[in-house]
């Protein structure tokens, strides 16, 4: 199982949950298994998040393989300008 730790302002939408558990093998299937747990999600998730695994930020890497003893942060998007 993965461990995803939550911002703040979703907390609510997971139902106050910091950390949530999806079973998932890649940074896609994490992000599926989020929404489909857990459907508040849906809206944040579609409009763009950053994830960081083991203190990296993971850019548009759907394919991006975690292991259950990953760190995973589902963090607001981080934009650069």
């Amino acid at each position: 199982m993965a461990r995803v730790h939550l911002w703040s302002s979703l907390r609510r939408l997971a139902g106050g949950a910091e950390v949530v558990e999806v079973e998932a093998a890649t940074v896609g299937q994490m992000l599926d298994a989020l929404v489909k747990a857990h459907p508040g999600l849906a809206p944040a998730i579609e409009a763009g998040v950053s994830v960081a695994v083991d203190d990296e930020i993971i850019a548009n890497a759907r394919h991006s393989p975690i292991h259950p003893e990953s760190e995973i942060y589902l963090l607001q998007r981080l934009k650069g300008g």
